[in-house]
């Protein structure tokens, strides 16, 4: 640790920092009363460009993304790239999609997807199944962010080896989010993603523009890691990707892609904004941020011509391959900038892990709480609901890293992303049409739920040696193919939910079910800002101004 003084006092000072500025953001454009699911939970519905784009950037791009995809890269090669398209063509898909379910949620009020289907399918059944996949599929995730925290402690000599010295700091970090998340709400983390990503962006600039020429430039980068894969006897690696991994790459990025706006986390940023101009002007201008992250992912090959070895893992005889990015920051720049970019990763755990617990607490208050536990609860009662569920969210989240090996989160996170893809035709879909029944959306969320975790039962993980849910790609040899390559879960499942959804609604119609009465008009899908029909809060300000 006394080798590391500097980046501690750095990442130290920095941490706390952004932890004031959370304390600060419930004063922050404060509404009359932040005792309101509106306020609390999607910041007043009143967020503007500049904030819902680094609100929703630092949502989306998170503290994982920047030691788990270079990892990836470290270890994989051009097969770990699959991250830079998923998030290219994931904004074009969702440009319409966000648009017509911000509108349909400001016209009704919704705070969560599934307040929507509830309305749209007229099926409490069904909007508890999607609000339930949303928290399992989130609480994983929340996990990981305290991975990216703690390959940064780990890297400055700041956790000892029994379990309580391993994970106290990360502990008192979630301690501190949690405090001033409870108190600002949404309101901390779209201030904070301020310094996030400003810190990010300095951060990754300076080491594509630095680091080649401490390594011999891109030329002598690309040939270390040529030569590395070169001489290893994995089927699946290399700088290019072969024919063993060409079909997991393509369906692993577009099921990423259709999955990511399904999270309930990245869908509150998107309510959070104040209207539908705010949503277009972002759709187009995410896109700088998969630039960045073609910029991160470029690491992994750093690390490898700096001749980065990683620490050990949790388990004796296992590496950690998390801590490539933040060995590689401490070995090639001073240590006061090697704060500065430990501190972006730590910083960057924050902002996605307040959403994350507030978008899975306002689906347990909506969806369960009020649901089927008390149904006259008060806007009042939901926000400390929400308060409450968004602290046991983030002990769930910290209990993961304490209990489970991380390496096992991290699987974990790819099945849930394989989970929240089978809302995509009660959600997506059903914002388009309601032509599928509300039964046969329930039929197909079983089918492709349960083929989704039979498939994900059947793979192993090789490097730590567990024989199922080892991650998410798929050996098709199981399907009687004779072939090395893989496909990912996620795409095989949901294509099985939309078949027998449609089936399935033939079926029901034939046998006349019910179908329900859809609780949304044609109308809902286009309102706007200032909508006549749409009641103000009590809460809200008039005088507040919009960025």
């Amino acid at each position: 640790m006394s080798d590391h003084i500097t980046e501690i006092i750095v990442f130290s000072f920095l941490f706390l920092l952004v932890s004031a500025i959370g304390f600060v953001a419930a004063r922050w454009r404060a509404p009359k009363d932040m005792a309101h699911l509106d306020e609390w939970g999607l910041g007043g519905r009143s967020f503007g460009g500049w904030i819902t784009w680094f609100l929703v950037g630092g949502d989306l791009y998170t503290a994982y993304t920047f030691v788990a995809v270079p990892a990836l890269i470290f270890g994989a090669g051009a097969a770990g790239f699959f991250a830079v398209p998923y998030t290219v063509i994931i904004y074009p898909l969702f440009f319409l999609i966000l648009i017509r379910l911000w509108s349909v949620s400001h016209r009704h009020g919704f705070v969560t997807p599934a307040d929507f289907v509830r309305t749209r399918f007229d099926s409490p059944t069904l909007a508890l199944l999607v609000a339930i996949t949303g928290i399992v599929a989130t609480m994983p995730y929340i996990a990981l962010q305290l991975v990216g925290i703690e390959a940064v402690l780990k890297t400055m000599g700041v956790t000892g080896d029994s379990m309580l010295a391993r994970h106290a700091p990360i502990i008192i970090a979630f301690a501190i989010l949690a405090a001033y998340t409870y108190q600002s709400g949404l309101r901390a983390p779209a201030l904070i993603a301020f310094v996030k990503d400003t810190l990010i962006y300095i951060v990754i600039i300076v080491a594509v523009i630095y680091l080649p020429y401490k390594l011999g430039g891109w030329g002598d980068i690309f040939a270390a890691a040529d030569k590395k894969f070169q001489g290893t006897p994995a089927p699946n690696d290399g700088i290019l990707l072969n024919a063993n991994n060409q079909i997991q790459y393509i369906t692993l990025a577009l099921g990423s892609a259709l999955a990511l706006f399904l999270y309930p986390h990245s869908i509150t940023g998107v309510l959070a904004s104040k209207n539908r101009n705010v949503i277009k002007r972002n759709m187009s201008a995410l896109p700088a941020y998969s630039f960045l992250l073609g910029l991160i992912a470029l690491l992994g090959y750093m690390a490898i011509s700096a001749g980065i070895k990683p620490l050990p893992g949790a388990k004796e005889g296992t590496l950690d391959s998390n801590t490539v990015v933040p060995l590689l920051f401490d070995q090639k720049f001073p240590s006061w900038f090697a704060g500065v970019a430990f501190a972006a990763i730590g910083i960057g755990a924050l902002v996605p892990a307040a959403i994350m617990s507030i978008a899975a607490a306002n689906l347990f208050t909506r969806n369960i709480y009020k649901e089927y536990l008390k149904r006259d609860a008060t806007h009042a009662q939901e926000a400390q609901v929400s308060k409450i569920a968004s602290l046991v969210v983030k002990v769930g989240a910290v209990a993961f890293i304490v209990f489970l090996d991380p390496q096992f989160s991290i699987d974990l996170q790819l099945i849930g992303g394989v989970i929240i893809l089978q809302t995509a035709p009660a959600v997506a879909i059903g914002l388009y049409t309601r032509w599928l029944h509300r039964g046969a959306l329930i039929t197909g969320w079983a089918a492709g739920m349960g083929l989704a975790l039979w498939m994900l039962w059947q793979i192993p993980n090789a490097v730590t040696k567990r024989a199922h849910f080892g991650g998410s790609a798929f050996p098709l040899s199981e399907f009687g193919f004779d072939t090395k390559k893989t496909i990912y879960v996620g795409f095989v499942a949901v294509a099985v939910n939309l078949i027998v959804a449609v089936l399935a609604t033939f079926f029901l119609r034939t046998m006349k079910t019910p179908e329900g009465v859809d609780g949304t008009t044609p109308d809902d899908y286009f309102a706007d800002e200032g909508d006549p029909r749409i009641e103000k809060t009590p809460t809200t300000v008039d005088t507040v101004s919009s960025t």
